[in-house]
């Protein structure tokens, strides 16, 4: 499903805010590794999706209650998160903040862009800084909703810090694959796969059983602040 298939499918009609849409990710550290130069993958990423990055943010409101709402898209190098998409998380977490509004992330991503190095790392860190001022000191609701896949520095991050955490019934969720940990020679069983019914996630935030998705005037009840 796409990021605008979601955003559809959760915000009210005519809601709908887009954030930060002019925002694009630069060849900042020049990566030559692959036959396609990175800023011409972003390029036909974009033509390809028709979005600019690999999330989009914005507020909209849900069920007439309004939120700040991320919502990643696989379809662009697999959800992958560089510097762009740590940028616009981390100023919807502010302004989210800033405005007293309830968070929603919907995660769906491989993890950190390789094709931004270190920068990318740096963003897991920048967006958990955000969220601790969101949180702990400003004392303010953030939902998070793992879909298939969430993995790599998403899981390890934002993903993971959510107040309530949901899972989508079978999503993928993992911090590195299977064959990744077994050293990359290794075929997955399919009984072996950590699907969110077998993550086995300690977190007392997180239920042992995953929420079935249900019409979106049932979720309203997990953001509406009185």
């Amino acid at each position: 499903m796409s990021s605008s298939d979601r955003i559809e499918l959760s915000i009210d009609p005519g809601t709908w805010d887009p954030m930060d849409e002019d925002m694009i990710s630069l060849d900042l550290i020049e990566f030559q590794f692959e036959e396609e130069p990175y800023k011409k993958r972003i390029d036909s990423y974009q033509i390809k999706t028709g979005l600019t990055e690999a999330i989009q943010t914005g507020t909209g409101q849900l069920n007439g209650i309004p939120i700040a709402i991320g919502v990643m898209d696989f379809q662009f190098m697999g959800g992958s998160m560089g510097s762009v998409v740590g940028e616009k998380i981390t100023r919807l977490i502010e302004y989210a903040a800033n405005n007293f509004l309830p968070l929603i992330l919907v995660c769906a991503s491989g993890g950190a862009r390789m094709q931004e190095g270190s920068l990318s790392l740096m963003q897991m860190a920048k967006i958990s800084s955000a969220l601790y001022d969101y949180q702990s000191n400003k004392k303010l609701f953030y939902v998070s909703i793992l879909t298939s896949p969430t993995t790599g520095g998403v899981t390890a991050s934002f993903g993971m810090l959510g107040d309530i955490i949901i899972a989508e019934p079978n999503a993928y969720i993992a911090f590195a694959g299977e064959r990744s940990a077994l050293g990359g020679s290794t075929r997955v069983s399919g009984s072996r796969r950590s699907g969110s019914e077998n993550v086995g996630l300690s977190n007392a935030n997180i239920g042992e059983n995953p929420m079935p998705r249900k019409p979106k005037g049932s979720s309203a009840r997990f953001v509406h602040r009185g």
